[in-house]
């Protein structure tokens, strides 16, 4: 979960887990020099009106999107401007790896952070920025080197071909997801994403994506409190966008494409999760039932895909759904090594095979999934540069999933001992989630927190806490029950 908080400063945080704040000048020169080494072979498709959804602040944009009804449907030539008849989806991510020669220091500084971490107030960048918020980047008005996925969707919202290929775009917007919410509701989308809405809910009940367990989670601002208000700052849930879940419904499609592709070739860089334990589920129906909700006949998924993340009850059902996506990871086959199940190498997450794709300006894996799926595209072996990197790209991603999950921990938990260290001693209502000999897991919704409680309150009931400690030095919240 990412949270933004512009008044509290993260930097120990990033000086604790030794991440690197920044680039050195040489690396900063390569960037800016950096040139796209298929500048020559590339479709020109600039005269598709691509655009851009990502929060305000983003000037690192990976993905855009375009979508029309499909040619020969009641949506195509002649016929209406619904996607009755399927959609024609194309969705331009930034070729990061035609800019980064491979054999760099460029290239070499990217394998090591292996990813974006996001601290509040500052990311610490996987790319200089010269390059993620500059040349690489997916901006308006600009011409920009991408490797385009050309996808038709079923209106059953079943894929029934797709390809991909370098291109040259130029993005015509760069929306934002409270803006395109507003445009959702008040029927003036962009026309490049005016059919977004009955695509995404198309995917939604797609035969994959029905059970799948996709987390939506909203994210949570820390707000200074308005003269008159008892603490300095506030937990705020920003509200879920529905055009936020229906976007990120396309980067699924396309990462499941990818999969499928490398899959049915025999090689490739999937993302695989393991499917969650009986155990695992049965905690997670416990932490349902004391939040208020019943999974009854549902899945997991159905249940997920049912309930308002933007609520405080909401938001803890799918932060304790986490639970249930444990053991992400990659695995390559097909370019010697290990053999490998792919019966067995799928996404939980997903319903299928997957892969990561769609966020090369962020992401390390993405950049060498891309080459190899543009390499089975052209029917030509995987280049020999990706194959002899693949090793350390899977180390990177495991070594840099591990610490960002860690950095993420600790700036969530500076936030809530920030914000209630004023509240100490108070009580609070609070659901209980799980609990066992050593104490319990709690959900307080106001402000929206989960952390641990002594004592061994009645699992999957609502009661009462006492607020017993907020450390912003050990970034520990504590809770007592019963309460005092």
């Amino acid at each position: 979960m990412k949270i933004f908080a512009a008044e509290l400063d993260f930097r120990a945080i990033a000086r604790e887990f030794k991440l690197p704040e920044t680039f050195s000048p040489e690396l900063h020169q390569q960037a800016a020099a950096a040139k796209d080494r298929y500048a020559e072979e590339r479709r020109d498709a600039r005269d598709v009106d691509f655009v851009t959804i990502d929060p305000p602040s983003s000037m690192d944009l990976d993905q855009a999107v375009h979508i029309e009804a499909a040619v020969g449907g009641s949506g195509g030539s002649g016929g209406d401007a619904s996607g009755a008849g399927g959609w024609h989806v194309r969705y331009a991510i930034a070729d990061v790896g035609a800019v980064i020669e491979p054999g760099s220091e460029l290239e070499a500084e990217s394998i090591r952070r292996g990813q974006t971490m996001y601290l509040p107030d500052d990311p610490v960048r996987l790319h200089p920025a010269e390059l993620s918020e500059g040349t690489a980047s997916l901006l308006p008005d600009q011409d920009r080197p991408a490797v385009v996925w050309d996808m038709h969707v079923n209106a059953d919202g079943e894929v029934s071909e797709f390809t991909l290929y370098r291109a040259i775009v130029r993005s015509r917007a760069k929306l934002n997801y409270e803006g395109v919410e507003a445009d959702r509701l008040a029927g003036t989308l962009h026309p490049s994403i005016a059919l977004l809405p009955e695509l995404g809910e198309a995917r939604q009940q797609s035969d994959l994506r029905r059970d799948a367990i996709n987390l939506r989670l909203p994210s949570v601002s820390v707000e200074k409190n308005t003269e008159g208000e008892e603490g300095e700052y506030r937990l705020d849930i920003e509200p879920r966008q529905l055009m936020n879940d229906y976007n990120a419904e396309i980067s699924l499609l396309t990462g499941m494409c990818a999969g499928q592709m490398m899959v049915e070739a025999g090689v490739g860089l999937l993302r695989t999760l393991p499917n969650a334990s009986p155990k695992d589920i049965a905690k997670f129906d416990s932490a349902a039932k004391a939040l208020g909700f019943a999974r009854g006949e549902k899945s997991v998924g159905q249940l997920l895909a049912e309930i308002d993340a933007s609520t405080p009850q909401g938001m803890a059902l799918m932060r304790d759904a986490q639970g249930l996506l444990r053991g992400a990871g990659y695995v390559a086959f097909g370019m010697g090594g290990e053999d490998v199940d792919l019966s067995k190498a799928v996404h939980a997450g997903i319903g299928g095979h997957y892969a990561h794709v769609t966020a090369p300006l962020r992401r390390l894996a993405d950049r060498f999934a891309t080459e190899i799926c543009l390499a089975i595209a052209a029917k030509q072996p995987v280049p020999g540069w990706v194959q002899e990197r693949v090793p350390g790209v899977l180390e990177s991603m495991k070594r840099t999933t591990q610490l960002a999950n860690q950095v993420d921990r600790a700036a969530l938990r500076l936030t809530e001992a920030v914000v209630l260290q004023p509240w100490v001693g108070q009580n609070f209502h609070a659901a209980v989630l799980h609990s066992g000999e050593n104490g319990a897991n709690i959900f307080v919704s106001q402000p929206p927190v989960i952390a641990e409680c002594q004592g061994q309150p009645e699992e999957g009931t609502q009661t009462v806490v006492t607020l017993i400690a907020a450390d912003p030095v050990q970034r520990k919240v504590t809770f007592a029950w019963p309460a005092d």
